[in-house]
């Protein structure tokens, strides 16, 4: 999508408070001893209450109102009432949804408590690099190079990146142009940022894999070499200089 309108910048605008203050809630409420569904529903509940309607649903039918994944889980993971959260937990928890025609997607990595399994360090790496790669990011600029600055990132703090999850185009649909903004240097890619353009800009960092892969139940994606995956996502509008955040209110970076 492009915004060519005062109406259209505000419209993204509310999608994505929409979807950033639940992330937040949904993070502030998580804690040990309740199931990812009992967290999801509450975000479905957070959702409805802002005029939102969760997008897993409405262009999936996905199994919940967001996507959970815990631990070994890099994304798409379905909240289930079985799936307890416990304290040192890896969550990474992604709400998109669509409100009055526009669409906004955000999501973010954290550790449920205490830090008891040491995946602190592996969380700062996604925030800080997410930070890092959407303040490179204007119009004209190539894709491939905000792919080869997070790898490059990755890469100094001791950690690879999953090659076949990506960023994406956003506005008017959960998915659009440009449908791959790779967290590595796609050398095929030739498309650069285009000014006014709306886009979900997000990180997938791991500890050991490079390729996620779908599990029996057809949604959830673990990585290919195990270990552990941070993601974090902002909606942005791509201007000639500094990106405008739609989904600040999420305090990710906080």
């Amino acid at each position: 999508m492009s915004i060519s309108t005062e109406n259209e910048r505000i419209g993204m605008l509310l999608a994505s408070n929409a979807v950033a203050i639940t992330l937040k809630k949904m993070r502030e409420y998580a804690r040990p001893g309740i199931s990812t569904k009992e967290l999801d529903e509450y975000g479905g509940q957070l959702l409805t209450e802002l005029g939102a309607k969760s997008a897993p649903k409405l262009t999936y039918n996905f199994p919940g109102y967001t996507c959970i994944s815990v631990n070994e889980e890099a994304a798409h993971g379905i909240p289930a009432a079985d799936k307890i959260l416990k304290e040192g937990d890896l969550v990474n928890i992604d709400v998109s949804a669509e409100l009055n025609g526009f669409w906004a997607d955000n999501g973010g990595s954290f550790v449920l408590g205490e830090d008891i399994h040491g995946h602190g360090k592996l969380v700062e790496a996604s925030k800080e690099i997410l930070k890092k790669a959407i303040g490179n990011i204007k119009g004209g600029v190539r894709i491939s190079e905000i792919g080869r600055l997070i790898e490059s990132e990755a890469k100094k703090a001791g950690y690879t990146v999953i090659k076949n999850l990506t960023g994406h185009g956003v506005g008017r649909s959960l998915h659009e142009e440009p449908h791959e903004i790779a967290n590595y240097c796609d050398r095929y890619n030739t498309q650069r940022f285009k000014k006014n353009s709306v886009v979900a800009i997000e990180t997938f960092i791991s500890t050991r894999s490079t390729i996620a892969d779908t599990e029996a139940d057809g949604w959830t994606l673990t990585g290919n070499r195990g270990g552990f995956v941070a993601q974090h996502e902002h909606t942005i509008m791509v201007t000639g200089g500094e990106p405008v955040i739609f989904t600040a209110q999420n305090g990710i970076w906080d």
